[in-house]
C-alpha cells in the first residue's frame, strides 16, 4: 500500500470532525472520498498535508509517518495539495503561479523544466502565461491550480472540490484531466468531491464518509452499483 490511514481522529476544538477513519490507497490508483457537506471530507485533506493536526491515529505515505509534519516537508516527499479554491493567487501572473509551484526545487532549471510540462499537459496556460490569475475562467483556474501542484512533480496529489463552481461540461473536461495525469505520470489520487458519480467514474476505489465517520469503501463500480448506498449518500 501507498497511502494508508488508520483510525484518524481529528477536531475542531470540542467537535469532532473525524473519528476512527480507516481506509488505503495502492501506488497508482485514484480513490474518491464523497460525502455531503460537513461530513469532514476538507478535514481530511487538510489534516494529511500537513494543514491540520490530529488528535490520534496514523496515516503513512509509502511507509513512513505523514502526519504531524509540516506542509513544505511533504512537498518535498511529493505530496501536493490543491485546496478548494484556494491554491491560484488572483493577483499574480499564471507564469508566476506556477513558478510558486517549484518553490522548494533546487534548481530554477528544474523548474521551468516542470512548467513546460504541464503548459504541455494544458497548453491553454500557455497561451495566458502573462495574464493574471484573476482574469482566468473557473475553468482554466483550476487548471492552473493543478498545474501549479503538478510543477512540484508530486506523487500523490490531493484534490479538493476541483468541480466545485464549474459549468456542467467544464467539470466533465476537468474529470478527464484528473483521470489522463494520473495514467500519463502514474499519480497517486485522493479526490475529495460532492459531485460523486463524476468522481466515482473514474476512481478505482471509493470511499463514503458521513459525519465524521467512514459509512463505505471498496471498489467503485461496486459503489455505484449498491442500491441502498446509492438511495442514502449518492444521490440517486
Amino acid at each position: 500500500m501507498s497511502l494508508v490511514v488508520s483510525n484518524l481522529s481529528v477536531s475542531h476544538g470540542a467537535i469532532s470532525a473525524l473519528r476512527g477513519i480507516d481506509f488505503s490507497v495502492e501506488v497508482g490508483q485514484l480513490a474518491a472520498v464523497i460525502g455531503a457537506n460537513g461530513a469532514g471530507k476538507t478535514t481530511l485533506l487538510r489534516t494529511l498535508s500537513g494543514l491540520k493536526d490530529a488528535i490520534s491515529g496514523n496515516a503513512t505515505w509509502k511507509d513512513r509517518e505523514i502526519l504531524g509534519k509540516r506542509p513544505d516537508e511533504l512537498v518535498r516527499r511529493g505530496i501536493s495539495h490543491v485546496s478548494e479554491g484556494k491554491s491560484v493567487i488572483p493577483e499574480l501572473s499564471v507564469k508566476e503561479n506556477l513558478i510558486l509551484g517549484g518553490i522548494w526545487r533546487g534548481k530554477k532549471s528544474d523548474t521551468a523544466e516542470a512548467i513546460n510540462e504541464v503548459v504541455e499537459l494544458f497548453p491553454r496556460l500557455g497561451e495566458r502565461m502573462s495574464q493574471s490569475a484573476n482574469t482566468l475562467s473557473g475553468g482554466e483556474r483550476q487548471m492552473l491550480a493543478i498545474g501549479r501542484a503538478l510543477v512540484s512533480r508530486p506523487k500523490l496529489l490531493l484534490l479538493d472540490e476541483p468541480s466545485l463552481g464549474l459549468a456542467p461540461i467544464v467539470i466533465e473536461q476537468i474529470f478527464q484531466t484528473i483521470d489522463q495525469l494520473r495514467h500519463r505520470l502514474g499519480l497517486t489520487v485522493l479526490l475529495v468531491e460532492q459531485n460523486a458519480m463524476s468522481a466515482l467514474e473514474i476512481a478505482d476505489i471509493g470511499v463514503i464518509i458521513n459525519l465524521g465517520e467512514v459509512v463505505a469503501t471498496g471498489p467503485a463500480n461496486e459503489l455505484i452499483n449498491d442500491p441502498a448506498l446509492r438511495a442514502a449518500y449518492l444521490g440517486y
